[in-house]
This record gives structure tokens, sequence and C-alpha cells, in this order.
């Protein structure tokens, strides 16, 4: 079968809950958006290094670790507000990731089409980043703690493998992992680009001291705080973070869940919670309606707490990018949102 169209075939497997949007690509310092539905996709420059990445830690840690060399090309897939969990590739996509030179994504269930996609790959000297393979055993198991509302399971059919554990995929939200993730990115960009290796890896150790400084910070935030639990009227993807700092946390959903809707028994729990350790503050990720954190607090005794909120990184668009948000940025907000819901 041809390689366009084997691509194309891959790509209309996955239409169904697909959106189209634009992409977001770095070349060098310089940012250009191009629709994904327009776009022809033109192999870069015998010079040029292409690196793509689903989500935005992975495009900035990228970016941190290529600063100062003028012939990489860095393209973000998920740059129009699309969450990791339903993003489903063009043809457009897929035709980067074929011809990049250095792919890097994160790995769980919500990228399970990547498989496919790299079996078209025209660039066979690729270097491919996993981040939860990158991360070993220091994944985590996706966990429902108590009063958490529970997904409801698929009945599998007969003859059916049993599906294994779900990993937490929101590896990013820690800093520590950040640092090995970093380290695997240069090393990997230091295989497609020899020349450069040694200012990648200069790059990354220099980029890796700032996130070891805020990490220090949290630590020095979690202990002087007067409380040491939050709860997320929300979805909670922020596992990683909360065990780095062994805090303790409640919320409505697992952090990938679909759920939108907290049944009543949900809500009660969560209130009660927010009376029996009196809790001021009440979280929600980015992008939230607030409907179940403001029904939470309104089943509350005192019905006024804060409603907060933390931002996971699934949202970051290509307008945030070119307004200067970065990974760094980011964490540094989220350290104010965690020193203020912890005190």
């Amino acid at each position: 079968m041809p390689v366009f169209a084997g691509l194309m075939l891959i790509a209309g497997i996955f239409v169904g809950c697909g959106a189209s949007g634009t992409e977001g690509t770095v070349d060098g310092n310089s940012t250009k958006l191009e629709s994904s539905s327009e776009a022809t996709v033109e192999p870069a420059a015998a010079d040029t290094i292409s690196v793509v990445t689903t989500i935005f830690p992975e495009y900035d840690w990228a970016r941190e670790i290529s600063n100062g060399v003028s012939n990489v090309e860095i393209t973000m897939l998920l740059d129009n507000g699309v969450d990791l969990h339903s993003y489903q590739p063009t043809a457009e996509d897929i035709m980067k990731i074929a011809t990049s030179d250095v792919f890097i994504y994160v790995g769980g269930e919500s990228d399970e089409w990547v498989e496919d996609a790299l079996k078209e790959a025209t660039n066979k000297d690729m270097q491919v980043v996993n981040l939860l393979e990158a991360l070993g055993s220091d994944v985590k198991e996706e966990e429902v703690v108590e009063g958490m509302e529970a997904e409801e399971e698929e009945e599998e059919g007969e003859g059916e493998e049993e599906e294994g554990p779900e990993y937490d995929e929101h590896v990013w939200l820690s800093l520590s992992n950040a640092q090995t993730l970093v380290d695997t990115i240069a090393e990997a960009m230091g295989k497609a680009d020899s020349a450069n290796a040694s200012t990648y890896q200069s790059n990354a150790k220099s980029y890796n001291e700032k996130l070891n400084a805020l990490d220090l910070e949290y630590q020095d935030v979690v202990k002087a705080a007067a409380g040491d639990t939050l709860l997320f009227g929300d979805r909670f993807p922020f596992r990683y973070m909360v065990d780095d700092y062994n805090l303790d946390y409640y919320a409505a959903f697992v952090g990938c869940s679909a759920e939108t809707e907290a049944s009543f028994e949900t809500i009660t729990f969560l209130a009660g919670k927010m009376d029996e350790l009196n809790l001021g503050s009440i979280l929600t990720i980015e992008n939230s309606d607030q409907k179940i954190a403001k029904t939470i607090v309104d089943n509350t005794k005192s019905k006024d707490a804060k409603i907060l909120s933390m931002d996971s990184m699934q949202s970051t668009t290509s307008d945030d990018v070119a307004n200067g948000v970065t990974y760094f940025s980011i964490m540094e907000s989220n350290k104010a949102v965690l020193e203020e819901a912890l005190n």
C-alpha cells in the first residue's frame, strides 16, 4: 500500500470523535500556526530536525532543550484545546509523525492510535519517546479513593482478554518526573542530531536546575501549610503531584474520567469532608464550569468555601504559547494555588 494511502486509512479510523483544529509549529525561535485541516505537509529541509509532540508539556520541554539551536522545528499536535483523552489524529498529523526525527507522546490508553501511526514511519532513524515507558516503575495506576465516583466498567465479550491495569497518564504534573523526562528527551534529540547533542544536554541540565529549585519551593509550601488535604469537585489529574509531597486528597472523579455528573452520594460525601476537615476552598481543573464544585459548596454548613482552579495543562493552546505561557510558569501558578488551598 502506498505510504500516503496507508496514512489516510489510519486517519479515517479515528475520525468519529475527532475534530480538526490548528497546529502550532516552532521553527527555531519563531512560531507559526497552520490549519491542520488545510495544511499541505511537506518534508522538512534536509538540515532541519523535526520534533513532533502530542501535548504542551512535551512541546515546551523540547523548546527549552533546543534553545539556541536554529534548525529545530517543533510541532504540538494537541494545540487547540482538545483534551488528550478525546484527541484523534488527522491525516496531516500522522504525516508529520511519519516524517519526524523525534516523536514524543504520553503512551497511555489515550495514545493507543500511536502504534498504527508509527507503522507508517518513513524515517527509520526516528527517535521515539514514550513518557510512561521512560518513567518505568514510577508510573502509577489510577486509584479510586473514598467518596470518588467510580467509572462504569464495560462488560467484556466472550473470548476477550481481560484488560490490564489503567495507568494515570498525567505524569507531567510531577516536577520530579519532569526532570527525568527532560533528560530522556534531550538524549533522544541528541541521537537525532549529534552535531548539537552537547547543547541539548547543557540546556537540559540548566532547565532541570530551575525545575528542581521550583520543586524545593513546593516542598517549602507544603511544610509551612496549615493543612495537608486537597478536595477537588472535578476530575483529579494531580495524583503525581500530591504523592510527591505526601498530601491527601478527595475528588469527584479519577483523572481520566469521562464522567460529568456526580451522584448524590458523591456530592454528600465531599461536602461532609469539607465540613469535617474545615476546608476553606475546593478545587477544579482549568476550564471547568464549576457546577459540581458549586453544588458541593452549597451542601456544606458554611456554604462560603472559595473555588480555586489548578491548571493540568490539558487545554493549553498555541495562542497561550504565543502569549508567553510555559510549563514552568503554569507550575509556578499552581504552586500559588496550592499554597492558598492548604492554608
